[in-house]
């Protein structure tokens, strides 16, 4: 998953991109809310962690404006106004979630995983094709007539992103979108040495290549 993170303080920001780079996620940080509304146009994001208290245009402005142009990426609010009425108004005004400032990042995580739960229309907290499956929480993955294995946080961003649209081909370019942030290195051969370590671990089967188009995972296994 893509995330684009809104913080303006320094020190959480580093925090936040590192633990979420830790956890998998694909990081783009950006510091203001023009920033924000400038990504958002030109990125497609799975995901945003929005600060409120933002230098310039305001966190709640971004929220409000990206919802104006009916842009339906989940937002997760993250702040320090803990007024009811701001929870109010930041819910009505199209956040998924809320949460204060302090938090822990593991409850942070969670909230990002029951975000992307309901936006895909799956309650289930596992990703499944029918035979394969993998534990977004725990990073295991486990396919049959083998052992569940723990993936590295590339691996698992990767089979997530095939996870999540069982039957659907996704581009290099789409993959390595879900993989990487912004500054990070991606080597020329970079997917193909991922889905080369999945099949290790998972079976050569477990994801398929269409030459010129891209790869999928089956949609019933």
């Amino acid at each position: 998953m893509r995330i684009l993170l809104v913080e303006d303080d320094r020190m959480i920001g580093e925090a936040l991109e590192s633990s979420l780079r830790d956890a998998s996620y694909a990081v783009d940080w950006v510091h203001d809310g023009d920033a924000a509304l400038a990504a958002a146009t030109t990125q497609r994001y799975d995901l945003v962690l929005l600060d409120l208290g933002l230098p310039g245009k305001d966190g709640m402005d971004v929220l409000k404006q990206l919802r104006r142009r009916d842009d339906p990426v989940p937002v997760v609010i993250i702040t320090a106004r803990d007024a009811v009425d701001n929870r109010i108004e930041g819910l009505d005004a199209g956040a998924d979630d809320y949460v204060l400032k302090p938090f822990q990042m593991s409850e942070l995580l969670a909230r990002m995983r029951a975000v992307a739960r309901r936006r895909t229309g799956n309650a289930s907290p596992i990703l499944t094709n029918g035979s394969l499956t993998l534990d977004p929480a725990t990073h295991l993955a486990t396919a049959p007539d083998r052992p569940p294995v723990t993936l590295s946080n590339r691996e698992f961003a990767l089979l997530r992103a095939l996870m999540e649209r069982p039957g659907a081909l996704l581009s290099r370019r789409e993959l390595e979108d879900r993989v990487y942030g912004w500054g990070e290195e991606v080597e020329s051969n970079a997917v193909e040495f991922l889905i080369h370590g999945l099949r290790r671990k998972l079976g050569a089967e477990t994801i398929k290549n269409v030459r010129g188009a891209g790869w999928m995972v089956s949609r019933s296994g």
